[in-house]
């Protein structure tokens, strides 16, 4: 038996008439077999089958009686090497190939197995057949949108019908993928063409898909995928809003980019929606009205909201207010960089149930919130949290202590204007058990000392990049105070970040050891 290059086989061959014959030289098959390691297996395989498989060359007798001897048949089942699929190859149906196992699984059973792999398998396995490729689909549950053609055509709905999180917001834009020009927020992103407007407040509402677009894309998506549970959009309308809550009973958490009054009259049709966004007004990208009257019709549809975000909306007394009376389950509730009316704040006290109040990139907070007697408290408050706010209104920021009066856990990262006298104010909420100071560098070590001195149940404490905190300014009394703790993390300044060796320096345990060293550099 041997392999030539056209890959056929000949038994019992004439005898050459030259009994010397020449060496033969190399054919490119051989040389390809013979550099070829990870397809030898596959020629050994194929040679085994030869010699097993009992071929007889048929014969046919002639008027002269001699034996004609033909070329023996190839067996259906060997598959030329010139042939042999590559793999992936996806003109190659494996799931009819007789050497695909997984052939006689059902959907349901191979979907199961394919769900263990880890997620960065699932795009590989998608290329092994057709098969593998829809099964894939039904296993993806989150997608972020960038092409709104994707949905528009029906093949997003067809290729992941199981989709249970989905980001709409960048697909809304019409704007070039490959111009290299990316504009980004905190709240989105977005990319522009070499030509784009010069007004920023014009700039996302020109690159926008019409209202209509949105609202269709909206519905089909629905449609397609009933058990969604968060979606992200900008643009839509009431309609749009409508499509959603009619088709999809689970939906969960919602995320509404330009927003405004008229969109939220939807919102009430969203019986289970647990979690809420809501984007107003974004400076140098648009800008949209969510009022009292908005946040009015929000309180009454979505009673059963847990937690819910409120960016650069405007508002007053009435709509907190009215928030806090018909939304009893809220627990978490944030404001960020909002627009709020004079006297807004003492609204809060109408969220008997919230615990998490957080201020994010507010310029103000409330520069006239009334008298003490009518700004109340949230009793159920656990945690106030502030990130990049402006807290140089004395007046405001003594307000907004009183009404968190009952926190058990203070977090103040970034702040400005947060000085010694500012801090002074916080001294009324005394259930404080952690603090975390980050970024409040007009803060000292005096200003410290004299608020948490008055925390007789502060337990944790974290003091990062506050350059007016030093160390040599520690007192006994304060050393004393920071030896109770349970968690002290210390790290004010640069000088500050010394090799825990030098000073016997366990950060986020007990501090009882550390101080009992300190106390050698604070006298």
């Amino acid at each position: 038996m041997s392999f030539k290059s056209e890959q056929t086989m000949s038994y019992a061959p004439e005898k050459p008439e030259n009994p010397s014959p020449k060496k033969r030289p190399p054919s490119w098959s051989d040389l390809w077999l013979k550099n070829t390691k990870p397809l030898k297996h596959v020629i050994f395989t194929m040679q085994l089958q030869s010699l097993s498989s009992p071929i007889t060359p048929t014969t046919k007798n002639n008027s002269n009686n001699n034996k004609n001897t033909k070329s023996p048949k190839i067996p259906k089942t060997q598959i030329p090497i010139s042939n042999f699929p590559k793999f992936p190859n996806p003109n190659f149906n494996y799931s009819k190939s007789e050497s695909d196992p997984t052939r006689k699984l059902s959907d349901q059973t191979l979907l199961q197995i394919l769900s263990k792999l880890p997620d960065s398998n699932h795009n590989s396995i998608s290329l092994v057949c057709k098969r593998w490729l829809n099964l894939q689909g039904r296993l993806v549950r989150s997608l972020k949108l960038l092409s709104w053609h994707f949905l528009e055509s029906g093949r997003l709905v067809f290729r992941f019908p199981n989709l249970t999180h989905v980001d709409l917001v960048s697909g809304c834009f019409f704007s070039p993928r490959n111009s290299g020009i990316l504009l980004t927020n905190r709240v989105f992103s977005m990319h522009l063409g070499s030509g784009f407007s010069t007004k920023w407040n014009e700039l996302c509402e020109d690159s926008l898909f019409p209202v209509e677009v949105i609202d269709r894309g909206l519905k089909m998506l629905a449609c397609g995928c009933p058990n969604l549970r968060k979606v992200s959009v900008i643009g839509a309308s009431e309609l749009g809003v409508l499509s959603l809550a009619e088709e999809c009973m689970t939906l969960q958490d919602l995320e509404l980019h330009m927003c405004n009054d008229d969109v939220l009259r939807g919102i009430a049709a969203c019986t289970n929606l647990q979690v809420l966004r809501l984007v107003g007004n974004v400076d140098g990208f648009y800008g949209s009205l969510v009022s009292d009257i908005g946040l009015t019709i929000l309180a009454q549809g979505c009673k059963r909201l847990v937690k819910l975000e409120l960016y650069g909306c405007e508002g007053s007394f009435d709509g907190i207010k009215a928030i806090g009376q018909c939304c009893q389950m809220l627990e978490e509730l944030s404001i960020c960089d909002h627009r709020m009316d004079d006297g807004w704040l003492a609204g809060l006290s109408y969220c008997e149930n919230l615990k998490t109040l957080r201020f994010q990139s507010c310029k103000r907070i409330d520069p006239s919130p009334g008298p003490e007697d009518y700004l109340g408290c949230c009793p159920a408050l656990e945690r106030l949290h502030l990130h990049k706010c402006h807290l140089r209104d004395k007046k405001s920021v003594g307000a907004m202590f009183m009404v968190c009066g009952a926190v058990k856990e203070m977090v103040l990262q970034d702040c400005w204007g947060l000085d010694n006298d500012m801090f002074s104010l916080a001294s009324c909420c005394r259930r404080v058990e952690f603090l975390s100071l980050e970024g409040c560098s007009l803060l000292t070590t005096e200003g410290l000392e004299s608020v948490i001195l008055s925390w007789k149940e502060l337990q944790s404490l974290r003091v990062e990049s506050c350059k007016n905190i030093k160390d040599s300014e520690i007192s006994p009394s304060l050393s004393t105070f920071f030896s109770v703790f349970k968690e002290l993390q210390w790290r004010p300044d640069t000088k500050s970040l010394r090799p825990s060796g030098v000073l016997g320096i366990v950060m986020g345990k007990k501090g009882g050891k550390f101080f009992k060293r300190e106390r050698l550099f604070v006298h």
